[in-house]
């Protein structure tokens, strides 16, 4: 009887090798051969998974999105019962930084991927796609940070969550260049973060949810289910951001 083969995980093995060419020399130049090479699989078989080198990135680049978004429902998911719109916020930004070296490859991916969306338009519409959801889902945390009090309401928009967006990936890029440490980004954005809620929100509970009212209890499993329910859209960030290598890989990949 034919073994069963399944074409997924074959699909997501030749992702990962090419993440691994993308992570240590970039993606110019990179062609099928190369990427069958790194499989360790013959150009045929790799032209039975994607007929074109085109098609071959775009998948890969939906792959790390895919497991970008896995990561950051883990993080929302290992918060306290009810998390507050800043605990939430801070899992999502931190998750977006090199913060140990799977991260960092996956950074490194996906600035290869940044630099060929440029000039390739599906590349570029795949890696755009993500940002409008995550913007939303961000301006939805400050808006409910707002409600709780914890927040300026002058402050719970979508332009404030765009800059936290692209704060974030500043502190990345800056990251991966050398110009901060890991520890030094996150600092910076817990301060952005203190300057943003207020210090006597740093510890994340707040006095309202000390306090421990019905009514702050009611917003509080609003923002859970804020939260747990909006992770897909807050994840679906294009590039891969922040995402891991995945844990039954031998080899350092995205």
């Amino acid at each position: 009887m034919p073994k069963k083969v399944d074409h997924e995980a074959r699909r997501q093995e030749i992702s990962e090798a090419l993440w691994r060419i993308a992570g240590s020399r970039g993606l110019d130049g990179t062609s099928l051969r190369d990427v069958a090479a790194e499989a360790g699989i013959s150009l045929g078989r790799l032209q039975h998974y994607f007929r074109t080198r085109d098609e071959m990135l775009l998948f890969a680049l939906q792959h790390i999105n895919r497991l970008a978004a896995d990561r950051i429902r883990e993080r929302i998911a290992s918060l306290a019962e009810e998390p507050t719109p800043r605990e939430v916020l801070r899992a999502c930004l931190s998750g977006m930084l090199p913060l140990d070296e799977k991260s960092r490859i996956g950074l490194l991916v996906g600035a290869a991927y940044y630099a060929r969306a440029v000039h390739d338009e599906a590349l570029r519409a795949e890696a755009k796609n993500g940002i409008p959801p995550l913007r939303t889902f961000f301006a939805d945390q400050l808006r409910l940070a707002a409600d709780r009090g914890e927040l300026p309401p002058e402050r719970a928009t979508e332009d404030e969550a765009m800059l936290l967006i692209s704060m974030t990936e500043g502190l990345a890029t800056y990251v991966l260049l050398g110009v901060h440490d890991p520890e030094d980004a996150l600092l910076l954005l817990d301060l952005h973060l203190e300057n943003l809620f207020g210090a006597e929100q740093a510890a994340g509970g707040g006095a309202d949810r000390a306090a421990g009212g019905g009514a702050d209890r009611a917003v509080g499993g609003g923002a859970v289910r804020a939260a747990r329910g909006g992770a897909d859209r807050a994840a679906e960030v294009g590039g891969g951001r922040g995402a891991e290598a995945p844990a039954s890989s031998g080899r350092a990949a995205p």
